[in-house]
């Protein structure tokens, strides 16, 4: 039986357009701190407020555009976001003051509330539904590039160059996303038959898929523990002397994930999500623990490797078992309720771990951040995880009857 095509146009357009905007997500998250220390004199204790406020203006916009694309449709909603996200980052250039930074950081998180939402939506729909996992692996890999991409570049440009060299990288980034949106296709059928044929939800149900929420409550700890690394991950190596090697922390992350990927993705849909969710949560944490035990750049270049194939894989299995629980006209409210969940993880993490760092150190945060990682095992057991085994074991069954 021949394969439904995967590497369309649009899924190409749809995954290129969260590459960029993830590139100056991450490429901002761990130069802002720098930026803000060097050129603002902020605090230890606001750092973690640059990530925090960014996330949480994301996540109150998330519920709000899934919503929209149902009444909008999709690209509608893309398209503001991106242009929201664009306007955000030129304003970067003209930057002054803490206050007026956090303020910056409310407008380009709605923008990215907004844009990430739709694309994890528009992409759902993109992707043939035999190959979904196998498909939401490779989207998903795009933002794991995005992941390396954007810190190398702004850790060297900021290394070598300044802070408006970063600046200038992000409005580039953000134009191309813009572009790539422009030029994706998206069947606006999707919206009106959720519109016209399908019975609108009302109160929460209308924010929220009921049927994602165990999943992105697991999403929820692993981002926590995780915040530890996108956070604070360039301060760290500096402190502890490794300011050559923070730039390929993310290098050395990607290279194993890619590594991984061809496999993981077809493991998911041939053995089920638990044969992939189990061992990438392990390696996270055993990564974040190698974190706080760096003495030597090649163990912090190790703790690289095994977080990127932990949370690269993670992210990409939670996203697709939460797509997966809704149904197709609700896979929308399905995709921003994951990651207001999983960006609440984030950014009460980056907030209470810059509170943590400052009583107990890097490394005694990172030591508590590997604990939480692998409580998220027993997290996912107890919510999805045992059912999952359960209905894999059903579907086996039944098909060595017929």
């Amino acid at each position: 039986m021949q394969k439904s095509k995967l590497w369309t146009k649009d899924f190409l357009a749809v995954s290129l357009t969260s590459f960029f905007v993830f590139v100056i997500f991450y490429m901002l998250t761990v130069t802002l701190p720098l930026f803000a220390t060097d050129e603002l004199h902020a605090s230890k204790q606001s750092l973690g407020l640059i990530v925090t406020i960014f996330l949480v203006s994301g996540i109150v916009f998330r519920p709000l555009a899934g919503k929209w694309m149902t009444t909008l449709g999709q690209k509608k909603v893309l398209l503001i976001g991106v242009f929201i996200f664009l306007i955000g980052s030129i304003l970067y250039m003209n930057i002054h003051s803490l206050s007026a930074l956090l303020l910056l950081r409310v407008l380009h998180g709605i923008g990215f509330g907004m844009s990430t939402t739709a694309t994890g939506a528009i992409v759902a729909n993109v992707i043939p539904e035999q190959r979904k996992g196998e498909g939401m692996g490779y989207y998903a890999t795009f933002m794991n590039l995005a992941m390396v991409v954007g810190p190398f570049v702004g850790l060297t440009l900021t290394n070598t160059l300044s802070h408006t060299a970063v600046f200038t990288v992000a409005v580039v980034s953000s134009v191309l996303a813009v572009l790539c949106s422009l030029v994706l296709r998206v069947p606006e059928v999707q919206a009106s038959s959720a519109t016209n044929e399908i019975q609108p939800a009302k109160g929460l149900a209308a924010f929220f898929e009921y049927r994602s929420l165990p999943i992105s409550v697991a999403g929820l700890v692993v981002a926590f523990s995780y915040a530890s690394v996108i956070s604070f991950v360039s301060i760290y190596a500096k402190e502890m002397g490794f300011t050559q090697a923070s730039s390929f922390f993310f290098v050395v992350y990607a290279v194993c994930l890619l590594a991984s990927r061809p496999f993981t993705g077809k493991w998911f849909d041939q053995y089920g999500e638990n044969s992939v969710v189990y061992p990438s949560i392990l390696s996270l944490a055993i990564g974040i623990f190698l974190l706080s035990q760096a003495t030597t750049s090649w163990v912090f270049l190790l703790a690289g490797a095994l977080i990127g194939l932990g949370f690269g894989t993670i992210t990409s299995s939670f996203q697709s078992i939460a797509v997966k629980k809704a149904s197709p006209h609700r896979r929308g409210i399905a995709t921003a309720t994951f990651f207001v969940f999983f960006d609440s993880g984030m950014g009460l993490g980056s907030f209470l771990l810059g509170i943590l760092s400052t009583a107990a150190g890097y490394k005694g945060m990172y030591v508590f951040c590997s604990i939480v990682a692998l409580l998220a095992i027993a997290v996912y057991l107890a919510l999805h995880g045992r059912k999952s085994q359960k209905q894999r074991i059903i579907s086996q069954n039944e098909s060595l009857g017929k």
